[in-house]
């Protein structure tokens, strides 16, 4: 049973910085996606950031965190981080990191963690 874990969360003031690690265990090597949704007291969850084992990362434009946040994995870890810089206030909410081989239907996700961003 693949298991996701989160880490990193905590309280930081506008324009500082957190990263944020998660490790799946329990699966087979494969082509996968792993990444990170966020979201906000009373909003819809939100893609931030996902790549894939080969390493290809993406960031909807719908979200602005390019050139703020960075995604990275360690694959034979499967590991991967969010390096977050210059935060915000309104970056506030719990992240939440998923894995996902496209050959299954099931996502994996983790617990979550909390970031919250004071002014």
């Amino acid at each position: 049973q693949v298991q996701v874990l989160e880490s990193g969360g905590g309280l930081v003031q506008a324009g500082g910085s957190l990263r944020l690690s998660c490790a799946a265990s329990g699966v087979r090597f494969a082509f996968n996606y792993m990444g990170w949704y966020r979201q906000a007291t009373g909003k819809e969850r939100e893609l931030v950031a996902v790549i894939d084992s080969g390493g290809i990362s993406n960031y909807p434009q719908s979200v602005e965190v390019e050139g703020r946040f960075s995604i990275s994995r360690e694959n034979a870890k499967t590991t991967v981080y969010l390096q977050m810089n210059s935060l915000k206030p309104e970056d506030t909410a719990v992240y939440y990191c998923y894995y996902h081989n496209p050959l299954e239907t099931q996502i994996f996700w983790g617990q979550g963690t909390q970031v919250t961003v004071s002014s």
